[in-house]
């Protein structure tokens, strides 16, 4: 008699806990975007220029170095913090300055962010300097977009392809520098 209430009282908590797993398994809804908005997706993993200059090391000082540390050249390893500006139909959608990774900010600069804008066509333009210079940008790329409702456009940055690379997720579209 006591394990028919011990089995019908673990079937009662079983029953209990799958109808409350069922429930928040379906509520509340989730919605990733609204309906009429699609996503704008910024991934940039690169490398600036170094900070400094290398200099080349005279005789004098690669002789005073252990045999296994002469290199010909010192370079710092500091890299420049990479400015980054995302333009949406002639407005700043994005504008950072993104410093390099590593303690001593000898890694590659990594920004990633997620925009939902209204769906339709867009004028966007997305440029970078990652140099020392103070006027204009290295890397500059715009397009015409049009961008359906609920999709996912990635602007990719990549040096070896020449820059940035506008990617709606199908097909992968180069524009012109």
């Amino acid at each position: 008699m006591a394990q028919i209430f011990r089995w019908s009282g673990q079937a009662i908590i079983y029953a209990a806990m799958g109808l409350w797993l069922g429930y928040f398994a379906n509520q509340p809804v989730y919605v990733h975007l609204p309906p009429d908005q699609g996503l704008i997706k910024l991934s940039v993993v690169h490398g600036a220029q170094r900070k400094g200059a290398c200099r080349k090391r005279t005789p004098e000082e690669l002789a005073a170095m252990n045999p296994n540390m002469r290199t010909p050249y010192d370079c710092p390893r500091e890299r420049l913090p990479v400015r980054i500006e995302i333009l949406l139909d002639g407005e700043v959608l994005y504008d950072r300055s993104v410093a390099a990774t590593g303690l001593a900010h000898g890694g590659s600069t990594r920004a990633y962010e997620r925009f939902a804008v209204a769906s339709g066509q867009h004028e966007l333009v997305a440029r970078m300097v990652d140099s020392a210079r103070t006027e204009g940008f290295d890397f500059e790329h715009a397009a015409t977009i049009d961008l359906a409702p609920g999709e996912n456009f990635v602007i990719d940055f990549r040096a070896e392809a020449g820059g940035f690379l506008f990617e709606d997720g199908a097909d992968s579209i180069e524009t012109p520098g």
